[in-house]
């Protein structure tokens, strides 16, 4: 039976194009009219989540067409801090900047030549009911939809589904705002650097975050005040203060509000929560989309095996706990960003300042000044399908073995094609998931079908 992707960005995308690689049809439902092109809005997608879309077809694509900065510089007034030159290496790159509404449209292009997905725009999702055998959903023009399940991308703004499903969206947010605003400008040597700037003069008190982007774009990000209005902004001085008499046109602007929020369960029934509609957090390490799309391909290859027959809804649970666990863990490392970024007390803030003046004159202290911690994949360790002790339980496989890992259930044994890139040792049977993480790793065939009995 169909499954409803409702939200057409980019967490809807890829779960509708994982439910297809499984062979699940899907109707992709988004309340707008058409897709909006312009803003970068999110930019930054991370190696794993590449990976992910490398599965579909797409991520190379994304990839090559997205930038890799080479080295995070970090400043404090009028001072260079340090700089840090990021490694690169592996098949695809340790992430790429590239503007979430290019990487729609290329997820598009792979959409359209999927005969399972059914797009379908203009359809807002007002309300959904549920019952034994699949889930309803009512539309605001009064059209009726049925499928099997129903995963719900629909974004922060999602209250009224949330509510339906007794579901409450826990957390704060921050009374200072954020102007983004990309520019198009010639600026040598900033190609490939990110910036990141504490208190600069002509951002006193506040930050400033300026990525380079792909075709001599650039967004830049600043910290500005809670009743912050662009209309009454001196945007052109704001930009120059930075860039000097450099030539630029502005692509888009707009100013949002961080927020710190967690769904209280992203399982009700038939019903997953992904995406923003899930969670919802500070930018800073790159953590919404790209958490976002993990959250898709955990949604898709467990729904799947559930609809397939291949699974009891049992399995279901475990997108709850698995996710929730990632959200929460994303949450806490993006609010010790915040705290260290938006103060919260003169406590918290004589804090901040202290370790800045510190690290104008002591390397040591680098680490401490928080800009940021790049995501990473969230370890599965206490998740009910992880088996065992070992050290690479729960973890993902190395990138070179991932496209093999993600053809199914794997169980592999030493001697096996990729038991070497993975480490396997001679006695040892290592269990990998369809989303390629470890569910275990053991040393008799009695635990290894108990490991697969989580399934």
């Amino acid at each position: 039976m169909t499954v409803l992707v409702v939200g057409n960005g980019p967490v809807g995308q890829t779960t509708a194009l994982l439910l297809a690689r499984w062979g699940v049809p899907s109707v992709l439902l988004d309340g707008r009219p058409a897709r909006d092109p312009v803003g970068s809005k999110s930019i930054c997608q991370q190696r794993d989540v590449l990976d992910i879309w490398h599965s579909v077809g797409a991520g190379a694509q994304i990839a090559a067409e997205g930038l890799t900065w080479r080295t995070a510089r970090t400043f404090y007034q009028d001072t260079e801090l340090f700089a840090v030159d990021l490694p690169s290496d592996g098949v695809l790159p340790p992430f790429v900047n590239l503007s979430q509404a290019r990487t729609e449209e290329i997820l598009d292009s792979w959409i359209a030549r999927q005969p399972l997905i059914d797009v379908r725009w203009g359809h807002h999702v007002t309300g959904l009911e549920q019952d034994a055998d699949g889930v309803t959903a009512t539309c605001a023009d009064g059209q009726v939809l049925r499928g099997s399940h129903m995963v719900l991308c629909a974004g922060a703004r999602a209250e009224d589904l949330r509510t339906a499903l007794g579901v409450t969206f826990d957390g704060r947010s921050f009374d200072d705002q954020f102007l983004i605003c990309d520019i198009h400008a010639d600026l040598p040597g900033w190609a490939h650097e990110r910036r990141f700037y504490f208190d600069p003069p002509w951002n006193p008190g506040r930050q400033v975050l300026i990525h380079p982007c792909p075709g001599s774009a650039f967004r830049i990000d600043w910290q500005v005040v809670g009743d912050y209005a662009v209309e009454d902004d001196d945007l052109d001085g704001r930009i120059k203060a930075i860039i000097g008499d450099a030539d630029y046109s502005v692509i888009w602007r707009s100013v949002y509000r961080f927020h710190s929020r967690v769904a209280s369960r992203l399982r009700v029934g038939r019903v997953l929560l992904a995406g923003d509609c899930a969670h919802l957090m500070a930018p800073f390490g790159a953590r919404g989309l790209n958490s976002g799309v993990a959250d898709a391909e955990n949604a898709a290859w467990k729904i799947a095996f559930t609809v397939q027959g291949k699974a009891s809804t049992d399995l279901l649970e475990t997108y709850h706990v698995e996710r929730h666990a990632a959200a929460t863990e994303n949450l806490r490392v993006t609010g010790e960003t915040m705290d260290f970024l938006v103060p919260r007390d003169e406590t918290r803030r004589r804090h901040r300042v202290s370790i800045l003046e510190q690290a104008r004159h002591d390397p040591s202290v680098h680490p401490r000044v928080n800009s940021g911690r790049l995501s990473q994949p969230h370890p599965y360790r206490d998740s009910p399908l992880t088996y065992g002790t070992h050290p690479a339980a729960g973890l993902l496989v190395p990138e070179q073995v991932r496209a093999v890992a993600r053809d199914g259930l794997q169980v592999v044994r030493h001697g096996d094609p990729i038991a070497e890139k993975l480490g396997v040792r001679p006695g040892e049977i290592w269990v990998i998931r369809p989303d390629a993480y470890v569910a275990a790793v053991v040393t008799s065939e009695a635990d290894a079908e108990s490991a697969l009995s989580q399934f």
